[in-house]
């Protein structure tokens, strides 16, 4: 039972789904906000933690040469040696990394739960350890969902499902579309209402009509039928109905906006209306009376985003049988809750989920899913545990000098960008101006006074820190936005950019070795942890964030001669991914990728110059045979090992903006010289892209 809210609108990050599922400058914060995490006595048993390697110049495969795939040179041996782990779909150096952290959340929950402490360890013992206990789960069963059931069973007719649905959301618990705040496009200070569209329970809308995604589709029904079944309907019933709630969300699909038009295309998600002009867009759903039950007044404008989706929605109420709406609320109300249930409904869950849609064999050890909810849940209240035992210092003080390093060097480039007008530039160097970091973790914690968590339910746990959570987004509405919080926690291996608050945001977890050492050299350090820097700072002028003005306000600085000429670059680099095979007959679709590849490109490009300015003049250490320059690639590299199971690929390549990671290793620096002469490649080399073929934007 998810959170019903919106995601970050147009937020890039570095990765397509966070390593733990679950997005100021300058400033530590302060000794008390630490110390407000309690467990003083608490001490991180390293011996416990996974190490995870970095670079070795003994991981270089010469049979792969640079100059004809960089991934295969730098990262071929390495995965041929590590085979995904069953209990994953993908691996590689983010996930090994995920996996200290995790140790690390390990050994603090185990703490917390142990030491019935006050504030946030309270919480994390709390849902840690209901979570864990594995008895009291299976004796309860379906037990803990037997009220919402019954209140579903009750519904009659299209006016009883839609107050219903009112009151779910109300409780934190959203079906079909999904609300929460978020900056105004138009005036970025202040956050406002959004309703998007939501409701399907396959990846994208493409899922319910291609050809090649039927035996998705079949595995689909067949889940839903089974969970049906589990949850009290007779079999026959159960498969009857599931075919049912397939051409329910099918009916959905069909006004739903691709992924790829999603993240294409910003602007959808604005359309402000009053609510009185969104009733008569919708009046068998009216907006006015949905505020009233969030208790909240009806806002003079919101945004109704995707109308025609909100429109056909309520024309189901209508006219879709009251029977078939029950399958499909009681179906996703067991579905959302399946993790937190008994072990056979969490297994059944991971068994279309996870291995059906992403081809994982084994289900995650439980300590693992646990942790998940509680990152998913209260990722910030764990945060302030893990920034205490795991994040020094000297890493954020680092992080900063890298930071201002790199923003002085990408306002040279914008600066001297050749095909860009004065006019543009100068709004390209205001937006510059007013980038904030965030490294690390928030300068101020968030306040969990009043969620209530105790050692009687883990579902109860999850509910009540849903509905906590709920409320605590409804009371940003109409509200001034606080640019102190954090979209992801300090313990996410992740990072990324909000155009809307103009922030590039770096989790501690992303920061540690051997993706960001302190006390390791520049190329590496740049190669890596530098060029994930610049890939956010670049988002700001991705094909989205680019939408975006200094202030945060969707709004269109660019001359018609220079979006032209900007939309041109663009297109090279779609081309240059549409081109790339990710499985036999399936290539990458490098239109919905156009954002990350952006964001890649400019990224090591602004990363290199950093590191030379870094250098200086000093010399050239030739370390273990290899040139700061080819380090610096090599480490790029590295930052994306990663192999995945085919199934997964399949999911990513389909519906995420995100590229598959080999490509992500080869596509800029064979559009960069640079990497041609560091490593002596030739025109004609597969590395090498020249002429008309080079791809050169900011």
């Amino acid at each position: 039972m998810s959170v019903p809210s919106i995601k970050p609108l147009a937020a890039g990050c570095i990765l397509g789904v966070l390593a733990l599922a679950g997005c100021n400058a300058g400033k530590q914060a302060a000794p008390e906000a630490q110390a407000s995490a309690t467990a003083p006595e608490f001490r991180l048993d390293e011996s416990k933690l996974p190490q995870v390697a970095g670079f070795m110049a003994s991981d270089l495969d010469p049979g792969k040469g640079a100059c004809t795939d960089l991934d295969a040179y730098v990262n071929g041996k390495w995965k041929a040696a590590n085979p995904i782990p069953a209990d994953r779909t993908d691996w590689g150096l983010y996930e090994a990394i995920s996996e200290r952290s995790l140790a690390v959340q390990h050994q603090l929950a185990e703490h917390a739960a142990a030491d019935k402490g006050t504030g946030v360890e309270k919480i994390v013992g709390d849902i840690w350890a209901t979570g864990m206990d594995t008895a009291k789960l299976n004796a309860q069963g379906i037990k803990p969902l037997q009220s919402r059931l019954e209140a579903i069973n009750a519904l009659s007719d299209g006016a009883s499902i839609a107050e219903f649905l009112r009151q779910s959301f109300a409780k934190g618990e959203g079906f079909v579309f999904s609300f929460g705040p978020s900056p105004d496009f138009k005036d970025s200070n202040v956050n406002i209402a959004y309703v998007t569209q939501d409701g399907l329970g396959l990846p994208d809308r493409g899922y319910y009509f291609d050809a090649d995604k039927k035996e998705a589709r079949d595995a689909y029904q067949a889940h839903i039928a089974k969970l049906l079944e589990m949850s009290g309907i007779p079999a026959a019933d159960a498969a009857a109905q599931a075919k049912d709630v397939l051409a329910f969300e099918t009916r959905l699909a069909k006004v739903s906006k691709s992924n790829e038009e999603l993240s294409r295309d910003t602007e959808l998600y604005y359309h402000p209306v009053s609510a009185a002009d969104a009733d008569k867009l919708t009046p068998a759903f009216p907006w006015s009376k949905f505020f009233t039950a969030q208790g909240l007044e009806a806002p003079k404008m919101f945004s109704l985003a995707m109308p025609e989706f909100q429109q056909e929605f309520a024309r189901m109420l209508g006219d879709v049988p009251a029977a078939t709406w029950k399958s499909y609320l009681r179906f996703h109300t067991v579905d959302d809750a399946a993790p937190y249930l008994s072990d056979a409904y969490a297994q059944q869950y991971f068994e279309f989920h996870n291995k059906a849609l992403n081809g994982q064999k084994e289900i995650k050890d439980r300590w693992k899913r646990v942790l998940g909810t509680i990152n998913r849940e209260t990722g910030e209240a764990m945060g302030q545990l893990y920034v205490k035992a795991a994040f020094p210092a000297e890493s954020k003080a680092k992080v900063l000098e890298m930071v201002q390093n790199m923003r002085g060097v990408l306002k040279t480039r914008l600066e001297k960008l050749e095909w860009m007008g004065d006019a543009t530039r100068q709004k390209a160097v205001a937006k510059w101006e007013t980038f904030t970091p965030k490294i690390g973790y928030p300068d101020k914690w968030r306040d969990w006074a009043g969620l209530q968590t105790s050692r009687d339910s883990y579902i109860g746990n999850v509910l009540a820190a849903n509905e906590f959570n709920y409320r605590w987004n409804l009371g940003k509405i109409g509200k001034p936005v606080d640019r102190t919080e954090w979209g992801m926690s300090p313990q996410t291996v992740n990072a990324y950019y909000n155009p809307q608050l103009n922030e590039v945001v770096f989790p501690a977890a992303i920061l540690q070795p051997p993706l960001f050492d302190p006390k390791s050299d520049d190329a590496l350090n740049y190669g890596n942890t530098g060029a994930t820097i610049g890939h956010e700072l670049m988002h700001g002028y991705d094909d989205q964030g680019s939408r975006f003005g200094p202030s945060g306000n969707f709004e269109n600085w660019w001359t018609p001669a220079d979006a032209k000429g900007f939309a041109a670059r663009s297109e090279k680099l779609v081309q240059q991914f549409n081109g790339y095979e990710a499985l036999p007959g399936m290539k990458v679709n490098g239109r919905l990728t156009l954002g990350e590849n952006i964001a890649d490109l400019g990224g090591i490009e602004v990363a290199y110059d950093a590191m030379k300015k870094a250098a200086g003049n000093t010399p050239d250490p030739m370390v273990e045979g290899m040139s700061r320059d080819q380090r610096f690639f090599a480490s790029y590299a590295l930052s994306w090992r990663s192999t995945m199971t085919p199934e997964s690929l399949k999911v990513l390549v389909a519906a995420n903006e995100h590229a598959p990671a080999n490509f992500r290793a080869i596509a800029p620096p064979s559009n960069m010289p640079q990497y041609a002469a560091a490593f002596q490649c030739k025109d004609g080399d597969p590395m090498v892209r020249s002429g008309d073929k080079r791809v050169v934007i900011w």
